[in-house]
C-alpha cells in the first residue's frame, strides 16, 4: 500500500517518455502503478531499480511521487512559511512544487502571507495532505528540561480558561498558565521563558517571569517608570481591584504588593488614600 506524506522505496515497473511508473513489486497492477515525472527520474536508473520517493497529491487529486523531499511529513511538527491565502485556507511552502493547505478550520490564529506557522502534516478525511496548526496531541511530553530552565518555544494557541500553549524547541508540550500571562502575547510569538513545573506527564509550566525575589527590583522600576510617565503618581494602590492592577502594570496583585513594598522600603514613594506618589 502507498503511504501519503512519506518517504518510501518503490520499483521502476514501467518507462515511458514522460517519466516512469513506480510499484512495490515489478508485476504491479495498473492501479497500483504511480507516476515519476521524467525530471525527478534519478540519472542512470532503469526499469527494476529502486528509487525512494515522497507521494503526495498533484492539482488534479492525483498521487504522484517525487524524489525531492518536503521540510515535513506526515506527523512531523515543523514551522513553515505562508506563501498564499485564499478563500479556502492559507498555502505554506513545504518544498514542493504544489504548497500544503493550512484550512481555516485548522487554524488557531488568523495567518498572513510571508507569517512563519507551527504546524503538523496530516492526511485529512479526503486521503489529501493538509497542515493544521492544532499540534497539541502532536508533541513530546519527557523532555530533559528542569525547573527553573530557562527554554524557547513558539506559541501555538491561546486559550482563555487555560493560558498560553507552547512548543518549546518545536517539540515538547508545554503551557503559560493564564495566571502567568503578561502583556500581549499571541499566536507565533517565540518566547524565552522560565520552567516553573514539570508534570508527573512531562508535560511543562512556564512563567514569563523570574523568581519572586529576582523579580522584585525589576517590577519596582516598572512602577516607578509608570509612575514618571504619569505625572510621578499611580491613581490606585495596592488596595485595587487586581484586574486593575494587571491591566495597568502586567503584575498581579501579590507582585504589585511585593514591588510597593520594595519602594517603601527603599524611601522612594509615598502611599495616599488613593494613589502611590513618588518622593
Amino acid at each position: 500500500m502507498f503511504e501519503l506524506g512519506k518517504k518510501q522505496p518503490l520499483l521502476i515497473v514501467k518507462e515511458l517518455d514522460f517519466g516512469v511508473y513506480l510499484g512495490e513489486t515489478l508485476n504491479a497492477a495498473i492501479e497500483d502503478r504511480v507516476l515519476l515525472p521524467k525530471k525527478q527520474v534519478p540519472q542512470g536508473s532503469g526499469l527494476g531499480d529502486s528509487v525512494e520517493v515522497f507521494l503526495y497529491k498533484d492539482s488534479k487529486d492525483r498521487i504522484i511521487a517525487t524524489t525531492n523531499t518536503p521540510l515535513l511529513s506526515v506527523g512531523e511538527v515543523g514551522k513553515l512559511r505562508v506563501s498564499q491565502v485564499t478563500k479556502i485556507g492559507a498555502f505554506l511552502d513545504w518544498g514542493l512544487e504544489k504548497d500544503v493547505l493550512l484550512p481555516y478550520k485548522e487554524q488557531t490564529a488568523k495567518v498572513q502571507e510571508g507569517d512563519e506557522v507551527l504546524v503538523v502534516i496530516y492526511v485529512d478525511k479526503s486521503s489529501r495532505l493538509a497542515a493544521t496548526m492544532k499540534v497539541y496531541r502532536y508533541l513530546q511530553c519527557g523532555s530533559d528540561y528542569q525547573k527553573e530552565d530557562i527554554v524557547r518555544g513558539m506559541v501555538y494557541e491561546l486559550r482563555q480558561d487555560m493560558g498560553a500553549f507552547v512548543a518549546v524547541d518545536d517539540r515538547f508540550s508545554a503551557l503559560i498558565p493564564v495566571r502567568e500571562l503578561y502583556g500581549e502575547i499571541k499566536v507565533g510569538d517565540v518566547v524565552s521563558a522560565r520552567v516553573s513545573a514539570v508534570k508527573e506527564d512531562g508535560k511543562l509550566d512556564l512563567s514569563l517571569r523570574e523568581k519572586a525575589y529576582l523579580q522584585i527590583g525589576k517590577d519596582a522600576d516598572k512602577l516607578v517608570a509608570l509612575m514618571e510617565q504619569h505625572g510621578g503618581a499611580l491613581p490606585f494602590t495596592d488596595k485595587a481591584d487586581p484586574e486593575l492592577i494587571r491591566a495597568e502594570t502586567g503584575m498581579s496583585k501579590n507582585e504589585f504588593k511585593r514591588a510597593v513594598g520594595n519602594l517603601l522600603k527603599n524611601q522612594k514613594i509615598v502611599i495616599n488614600s488613593d494613589k502611590i506618589c513618588l518622593k
